[in-house]
């Protein structure tokens, strides 16, 4: 039998994808990953549904996997992850080639409905992503109540993983060539909390960090509120922790983080921003344009904040209005979509020019880089510690030498790209 999976969600859902396919190929099914023209039995979706686009894209690649279908591309068509969570059977009536509905986390059954025992607890996984990195979901689930967020209706609350289990599993990675763990969930720094009674993200990191052949840790999706100051310590110590977290403050007004019921007063947040830049803690954040409420008086705070911080990195989002979150339910989606747009390609053209002043000061600068690989171009792409292969800016490379994907080299910046850069070796 053979199953062609393919992950249109986020890079936790990356991981449920990858367990699904050791679990898979471990009951003798044949897993190819990613679109492909080939034919297969089975085509198993794993969609998102988080925000009014992701929400389209996942929509699109139904439909697309559907005319496959009946062009005899498939036989049958799966659908999982929070698209299916969120809309359950009524996916099927809008598209009826779909086959069978799952919700998050639920790749257990897809084991049992393709008529085999699933081997239960199992953290292992085929990586999909390049060797010499990985994704580690330490926990599912959050209690935030973050107003224009459904992710808590659509996986419930925080659900840790205990830390041996983590370890165990990144040991197992690094046996693997692993040397790079990027760790997600949808609340990181609140990790623990519901298994220890206080967040353990510290301790899990420091013990994560012992790991022999493991040279570089990152920490995505960070909470602003309550941050463990215990954290900071354990990234501005430990020599293979980067000095870099991602760490969404949505906003900096102070009434509208009310709003988004995320409270924290700016006072609170320009003092742990600047906690993190003494110990030279590059910082990746988001924020969100559009969001109800929001007056041009917050939004012109929030671009002033934005140009004086001049942040690291940085994600922009127009509010998407989620009937299932507290703002569908509470609040009237008031500002129109064009000004939502407008204002998040303000903020983006705005951390475009930082970009590129940023590495016109780093142009003779040496810098220590990982590299992922060749781009379209045959050109070597390599990254900083202060970039995470998702979205942040890279190093371009030109060489006459063969570089190893995975391997670390020293680089000197030559030119600036805009957002990425150019280096030599």
């Amino acid at each position: 039998m053979r199953v062609n999976i393919i992950n249109i969600g986020c890079f936790k859902n990356l991981v449920d994808c990858e367990r699904l396919m050791w679990q898979l190929q471990m009951v003798g099914a044949d897993v190819v990953f990613g679109p492909t023209e080939a034919n297969s039995d089975i085509v198993i979706v794993n969609t998102c549904g988080f925000i009014s686009d992701a929400e389209k894209d996942s929509v699109a690649l139904l439909l697309d996997i559907a005319k496959r279908k009946r062009h005899g591309q498939y036989s049958q068509f799966w659908v999982m992850g929070c698209y299916g969570q969120k809309m359950g059977n009524d996916i099927i009536r809008r598209i009826p080639e779909i086959d069978k509905v799952y919700g998050n986390f639920n790749w257990y059954q897809i084991v049992a409905d393709i008529g085999n025992k699933p081997w239960m607890n199992s953290t292992d996984r085929i990586i999909t992503t390049p060797r010499h990195y990985a994704y580690v979901k330490i926990s599912e689930g959050c209690n935030m109540p973050c107003s224009y967020c459904i992710k808590p209706v659509l996986n419930g609350p925080l659900k840790s993983e205990p830390i041996e289990t983590i370890v165990d599993e990144c040991r197992t990675l690094a046996g693997m060539g692993v040397k790079e763990l990027q760790i997600v969930s949808q609340n990181t720094t609140d990790y623990g909390r519901d298994i220890y009674h206080k967040p353990q993200i510290a301790e899990l990191i420091d013990r994560i960090s012992d790991i022999e052949g493991i040279k570089w840790i990152r920490l995505h999706y960070a909470y602003p509120t309550n941050f463990p100051k215990d954290l900071i310590d354990v990234i501005a110590t430990k020599e293979n922790v980067c000095k870099y977290i991602d760490m969404a403050i949505q906003h900096c007004n102070e009434d509208m983080l009310r709003i988004m019921r995320r409270p924290m007063s700016k006072d609170r947040l320009v003092a742990l921003l600047d906690e993190l830049k003494s110990h030279n803690i590059s910082i990746r954040t988001t924020v969100m344009t559009g969001h109800p409420g929001e007056t041009e008086e917050m939004y012109q705070e929030l671009k002033d904040f934005i140009t004086q911080r001049r942040f690291d990195r940085l994600g922009v989002f127009p509010y998407s209005h989620e009937s299932r979150s507290y703002s569908g339910k509470h609040y009237e989606d008031s500002i129109p979509e064009t000004v939502k747009r407008e204002r998040a390609l303000e903020l983006m053209a705005i951390q475009r020019e930082i970009y590129n002043e940023s590495n016109l000061n780093n142009i003779g600068k040496r810098m220590k880089i990982i590299i992922d690989g060749k781009n379209s171009a045959g050109c070597y792409v390599g990254r900083p510690e202060n970039s995470t292969p998702m979205a942040d800016p890279k190093i371009i490379i030109t060489s006459d030498k063969t570089l190893i994907p995975g391997e670390f080299y020293e680089t000197v910046v030559t030119n600036s790209l805009g957002k990425d850069m150019e280096g030599t070796i």
